[in-house]
C-alpha cells in the first residue's frame, strides 16, 4: 500500500513536471525547440524595431502617415483572413516600404493543433502576403505568443524565423502616457516593441504610437524592420 502511494506521487510529480516544462515552453520569448527566434538584437546602435501584430483594417490610413512623419520602417504581421478581406490595405503597407510577417490565417492558438492545421495556417497566409507584392522574407509571429512544437517546426520548414518581442506595452498599461513611459524607460538598443493598434476605436492605440516614436526620436533612436535589426547583429 505504501509503495504505491509512492509511485503515484512520483507519478503525479512527473505529470506536473511535463506540465509545466510545456507550459514554460509554451510561452517562451526567447525560446524555441526548432528554427530561429528573435526577441531582440544585440547592438551597439540606437535603433529599435517597432511591430504591430493583427489586421491590417482601416486604421492603417492613420498609421502610415505617423511613420513616415518619424522616418519609421514598421513590421507589420497580419492575419490572413483579416488581409484576404483588406488587401487594399496591406497594399499600402507594402508601397510605403514596411515589412510584412505572418500572424497565421486564423489567429488561433496554435497548440494541440494538427500538422495539416499548422501548416494550411501559415501557407495561405503566406500566398495572401505575396499578393500584396511583397518580396521580402515572411517571418512568423504566433498569436498570442503562443507555441509548442508544430509550429516552430512547419515554420523552419517554410524557412521562416519566429519573431516575439521584449516590450509589450498592452499587457501591462492601459493609459498612452503609462505605455508610453513603460516603453522609454526600458527601450534599449536592439528592442522589439509590440503594439496592437488595429483594431482600437477610440485613437488611444495611435498616440501611444506616436509618443513613443517622438520620446524616443529625442533620445536619439531610429526605428527599422526586423529584419533590418537582425543584420545588425
Amino acid at each position: 500500500m505504501k509503495k504505491r502511494i509512492i509511485v503515484t506521487i512520483a507519478v503525479l510529480i512527473v505529470i506536473f513536471l511535463v506540465l509545466f516544462g510545456m507550459y514554460k515552453l509554451m510561452n517562451a520569448r526567447n525560446f524555441q525547440v526548432f528554427g530561429g527566434l528573435t526577441s531582440h538584437v544585440d547592438t551597439k546602435e540606437k535603433v529599435v524595431a517597432v511591430t504591430f501584430d493583427d489586421g491590417p483594417t482601416e486604421n492603417v490610413d492613420a498609421l502610415l502617415p505617423v511613420l513616415k512623419k518619424y522616418h519609421a520602417k514598421g513590421t507589420f504581421f497580419l492575419i490572413g483572413n483579416e488581409l484576404e478581406k483588406n488587401m487594399a490595405e496591406g497594399k499600402k503597407l507594402v508601397k510605403a516600404g514596411h515589412q510584412i510577417g505572418n500572424h497565421t490565417y486564423s489567429h488561433k492558438r496554435m497548440i494541440f493543433k494538427s500538422p495539416s492545421f499548422i501548416k494550411r495556417e501559415l501557407k495561405k497566409t503566406n500566398a495572401l502576403i505575396r499578393q500584396t507584392g511583397y518580396k521580402g522574407e515572411i517571418d512568423l509571429r504566433p498569436p498570442n505568443g503562443k507555441k509548442l512544437v508544430g509550429l516552430p517546426y512547419y515554420a523552419n520548414k517554410f524557412h521562416m524565423d519566429t519573431i516575439t518581442w521584449g516590450l509589450e506595452p498592452d499587457t501591462y498599461y492601459t493609459s498612452v502616457e503609462d505605455k508610453v513611459n513603460y516603453i522609454v524607460k526600458n527601450a534599449k538598443p536592439g528592442s522589439i516593441i509590440l503594439f496592437h493598434p488595429m483594431y482600437d476605436k477610440t485613437g488611444n492605440e495611435l498616440k501611444s504610437v506616436e509618443k513613443t516614436l517622438d520620446a524616443l526620436s529625442k533620445k536619439g533612436y531610429r526605428f527599422v524592420t526586423v529584419n533590418e535589426l537582425q543584420k545588425m547583429k
